[in-house]
């Protein structure tokens, strides 16, 4: 397995760059703008294709890299369904699996320093963003955050995990770079603790001073930027309305671009071939299933909330495909527009 910690000394972030292996698929967990460039040479170096960029939560501290990486590299941006980014690709709930080729992360909910806060759990190690840090934990006064749910996430979540879990937090400012669960049970004066009343207090008690980005970062990284926007006036979007009306067409194929999690839990649309975008390189190319398909056929791209099949058009364009279009908005437009959906 590759991985990779890396530092922003500015804000005293840590990003995660996790690949099963050299010459694959990647994701990066937290990734800081100003890192960007090296975050990319590093994969060039290592061969790697990212496929997906994750942040914890929404921050304060810093501008996330995630809209810089998805239009440079056309990955999936994920982040929790309770983040309330304009523009997320891909959106996970607990109990979820977030998967690359030779890796599964659990998502675990962790609601308290932020209403969006999510860890991802890997094998023998638990990415905790800014809920449990080193001989520390996350400050709950701002963003919807709570320290009561905080105690919850960390005392009846991430606290039952195996005592030798490696804990990666998503900052450090003392220098420290990975602890574990039991040494954060035995260490961490904020765990030391009788009960959640006492937790509360505490943590009403910082009185710590806004991050200095706050007033720029929340903003920015709140809007992402709309990819479907330039799209959609290249006229290469359909609305979902028309697109309902476009079943059972035998010149149309729809094709479902999300993985079979979302599937499962969200439904399809009948009649849809599934294609997950991570595939989507080599099914457009000469002899790929796409690119044979749309010898026939218009290709109709949809996900989850329209910007990994805007990403698709895009990609099919460029490949010569030139009747590709997608649903705007995704199947969370065609659902609220009244479309079918099967099990």
């Amino acid at each position: 397995m590759i991985f990779r910690q890396m530092f922003d000394q500015t804000s005293g972030s840590y990003t995660y760059l996790l690949a099963s292996r050299r010459g694959g698929e990647a994701m990066i967990i937290d990734p800081v703008l100003e890192k960007v460039d090296r975050y990319l040479q590093l994969m060039d170096e290592l061969d790697l294709r990212l496929v997906k960029a994750v942040d914890t939560h929404l921050h304060a501290d810093h501008i996330t890299g995630l809209g810089a990486l998805r239009d440079r590299r056309r990955c999936i941006t994920v982040m929790g369904e309770q983040s309330k980014v304009d523009v997320v690709s891909m959106r996970v709930a607990d109990g979820d699996q977030l998967t690359i080729e030779g890796l599964a992360l659990d998502v675990i909910y962790t609601p308290g320093h932020t209403d969006d806060s999510y860890c991802f759990k890997m094998g023998d190690r638990v990415f905790t963003g800014d809920t449990l840090m080193i001989r520390g934990t996350g400050r709950t006064d701002f963003q919807n955050g709570c320290a009561r749910a905080q105690y919850d996430s960390i005392f009846n979540r991430l606290l039952t995990l195996p005592d030798d879990t490696m804990v990666f937090p998503g900052h450090d400012y003392k220098g420290d770079t990975v602890s574990t669960i039991g040494e954060e049970k035995r260490c961490n004066p904020r765990l030391r603790v009788d009960g959640v009343e006492a937790y509360v207090a505490l943590m009403n008690g910082l009185n710590l001073s806004n991050p200095k980005m706050m007033d720029v970062a929340v903003p920015a990284n709140m809007h992402q930027g709309l990819h479907q926007e330039d799209i959609a006036q290249r006229g290469w979007a359909v609305t979902a309305q028309d697109a309902i009306g476009s079943i059972g067409s035998a010149g149309i194929a729809l094709i479902d671009l999300r993985e079979r999690a979302e599937r499962s839990r969200h439904g399809s649309i009948p009649g849809a071939l599934h294609a997950p975008y991570p595939a989507l390189r080599e099914n457009i190319e000469p002899g790929g299933m796409l690119h044979e398909l749309a010898a026939s056929k218009r290709l109709l791209f949809y996900c989850a909330f329209g910007e990994r099949s805007a990403m698709a058009v895009q990609a099919a364009r460029d490949a010569g495909l030139s009747t590709a279009c997608h649903i705007h908005g995704g199947i969370a437009a065609w659902k609220a527009a009244g479309g079918p959906i099967s099990a």
